[in-house]
């Protein structure tokens, strides 16, 4: 009762040759569509699934991606992985998600856990730049809004510093004078090129600012807007979730953003154009590059090349009522 269905099963029931049956399975030649059907009926009706481990032993490909990102809670990230399953599983290959809770040590397991398993490729969104030591050569990677200083990967990203310097310009141009930004992570690419944006900013328009560097979470939003002393004209969030948090705690303290203080995030995230106010921000195609990286790892494995130029996204600034024009 509990013998595991094997082919031979399948081409009995079936009335076909074990060949048959294995060209149906691994489309590897055609089969009339006729004989296709009696396969696949057998199939559904024994209950039958190939060894996929078996099966990639003999063809040397496993038709599985794995994809290392921060943390999937994140909605950034979670758009991400969309993108890349819905083009990958229409390839009919499989996405393995590996989350690293923002954490370095998890993240060179996870790299070790997916060599081990022996995955085609790897989509890597995570959040550092030691990553270059940890891949083995033999597997295909594509960077996901991050970009180390190799030319041996391939890269999706946006243009986050014209993007972040757009929005400060604008805000500039409303009347603000005394700024705060708070950044991500310097050792994320993202997070380094948009404080590079304010950065530079600040030295051409010799604004009044000062800096802080958080997470990109909600949590983190909370804990650096307590820190907040003296109210700017405006606070700018290195993301949405950052944001999201500095709004809750000024609201706290009994604040009306934007009347007392404008809030801008980055990434707009889907809640954002829902939230209360909703919120300023730079919108990038998400999914778009998400489905990219997707498109990409499955180039670089079809045609076995090394890698392809870099993708790079443009960003647009969304205006909303989480900021205004000062007098």
């Amino acid at each position: 009762m509990n013998r595991q269905i094997t082919i031979k099963d399948i081409a009995k029931e079936a009335g076909v040759s074990i060949s048959t049956v294995s060209r149906v399975v691994n489309s590897s030649l055609p089969v009339k569509k006729e004989t296709k059907e009696k396969v696949l009926k057998a199939i559904e009706k024994l209950n039958y699934y190939p060894d996929s481990l078996a099966r990639s032993l003999r063809v040397g490909y496993t038709k599985t991606i794995g994809i290392i990102i921060p943390n999937i809670a994140n909605p950034f990230f979670a758009t991400i992985v969309r993108g890349a399953e819905d083009f990958l599983r229409s390839k009919g290959f499989s996405l393995m998600i590996c989350n690293s809770d923002n954490n370095i040590v998890e993240e060179k397991k996870l790299f070790k856990t997916l060599i081990e398993k022996k995955v085609d490729g790897i989509l890597y969104s995570g959040i550092g730049d030691h990553v270059e030591s940890l891949i083995n050569k033999n597997v295909k990677t594509v960077f996901i809004d991050r970009i180390i200083k190799s030319n041996k990967f391939s890269y999706v990203c946006s243009n986050n510093y014209n993007a972040m310097y757009k929005l400060l310009e604008y805000l500039y141009n409303s009347n603000h004078r005394k700024f705060i930004f708070i950044s991500g992570q310097k050792e994320i690419f993202s997070a380094a090129e948009r404080l590079r944006a304010f950065q530079d900013f600040a030295n051409e328009y010799k604004i009044d600012f000062k800096i802080y560097e958080g997470e990109y979470t909600h949590e983190s939003g909370l804990s650096v807007a307590k820190k907040i002393k003296n109210l700017p004209d405006v606070v700018v969030c290195a993301n949405d979730l950052l944001a999201y948090g500095v709004i809750e705690h000024f609201k706290s303290k009994g604040l009306k953003v934007p009347k007392d203080v404008s809030v801008t995030g980055y990434d707009d995230i889907a809640f954002s154009k829902m939230f209360s106010p909703p919120l300023t921000t730079v919108k990038q195609p998400i999914y778009e590059m998400g489905k990219t990286a997707g498109e990409m790892i499955f180039t670089i494995l079809s045609k076995k090349i090394d890698h392809i130029p870099v993708k790079q996204f443009e960003n647009e600034i969304i205006i909303r009522e989480s900021t205004r024009r000062r007098n």
